[in-house]
């Protein structure tokens, strides 16, 4: 394994070792380490989501219409968006 040497500040130390503490974690290790699996679960689902907003936007098509004319639609539909 590799490893890493960080910096923090005392209020953060304070707060690994509640944590550990609580027994939520075994040592500052594996806080980290949680830290940073969620971390990339986040970054994998924030990804998934955007690819899927890529999707359906590529699958809504071409709308054949003057922007301007789109968003008075829109408002039409929903006049509190005026303003």
């Amino acid at each position: 394994m590799a490893e890493l040497t960080i910096s923090i500040p005392p209020s953060l130390k304070n707060w690994i070792d509640a944590r550990i503490a609580q027994g939520l974690y075994a040592d500052a290790t594996d806080y980290v380490r949680d830290l940073l699996r969620r971390d990339q679960e986040q970054a994998a689902d924030d990804s998934a989501w955007l690819r899927a907003q890529i999707e359906e936007g590529l699958a809504s098509g071409i709308v054949d219409a003057e922007p301007e004319d789109v968003l008075d639609a829109i408002i039409a539909e929903d006049p509190d968006l005026r303003g």
